[in-house]
This record gives C-alpha cells, sequence and structure tokens, in this order.
C-alpha cells in the first residue's frame, strides 16, 4: 500500500460520520479528477474500499471502507498513538497546550496564505 492510500483510508475513516465522495478527496488532497479515481480503482481492486448507492442521488456513489482497511486502519491508529506518546513525553499540559495553539495558528496562516495565491 503506498502512503497516498492510507491518507485516503484514514481521510474515510476521519469521516465516518458522514458520507464521502471522490469530489471529496479530491478537495482534501488538491488532486484532479483523474487521480483521484485511479486511486479509488486501485484501492478499489485491491479490497479497500467499496463505493456504494446513494438514496439522495442516483449518480453519486460515496466510499465506504471494508474490513480489510478497518484492520490496517486500526493499525495505522496504533501507529501514530505511539508515535504522538513519544514525541510529547515530558512536555506538562501547559507546554501541550500551547504547541497545539502555536500549530493551530500557523495552519490558519497557511490556509489564509494559500487562498490568498488561488
Amino acid at each position: 500500500m503506498t502512503s497516498s492510500n492510507g491518507w485516503v483510508i484514514a481521510y474515510i475513516g476521519d469521516h465516518l460520520d458522514r458520507d464521502v465522495f471522490q469530489r471529496d478527496l479530491e478537495r482534501e488532497f488538491g488532486i484532479t479528477r483523474s487521480t483521484a479515481s485511479k486511486n479509488i480503482d486501485l484501492l478499489e481492486k485491491n479490497g479497500f474500499i467499496e463505493r456504494q448507492k446513494v438514496d439522495y442521488d442516483a449518480r453519486l456513489k460515496k466510499l465506504v471502507l471494508t474490513k480489510k482497511s478497518e484492520d490496517i486502519l486500526a493499525l495505522m491508529k496504533t501507529g501514530r498513538e505511539e508515535l504522538e506518546a513519544k514525541l510529547v513525553k515530558g512536555f506538562s499540559e501547559e507546554e501541550l497546550n500551547t504547541l497545539h495553539s502555536y500549530i493551530q495558528r500557523l495552519m490558519a496562516n497557511l490556509e489564509t496564505n494559500t487562498e490568498e495565491t488561488v
């Protein structure tokens, strides 16, 4: 599995509270329709996701994780939690809150910069 496929699986897994479509991946990762389609086709072929019809629009197919990808997602989550524990070891709660605040500001600055250049 490539890292980009892992990102797609993680994105769908992080958005289980709503339907995820190809256009969501295009927008989130800044990729073209053809690139997204190729990635989805490969993930579907390898049994990681399924395309399912939605009742409210016959043209749309939501992307759904399979058992195979749910297992991988669980491994990814465990790995992410272990890495985070190593990264924050020795930080106080106050220091972590400050760090998160700085990161949020950096991300907001990046988004603003990106919007200005588009």
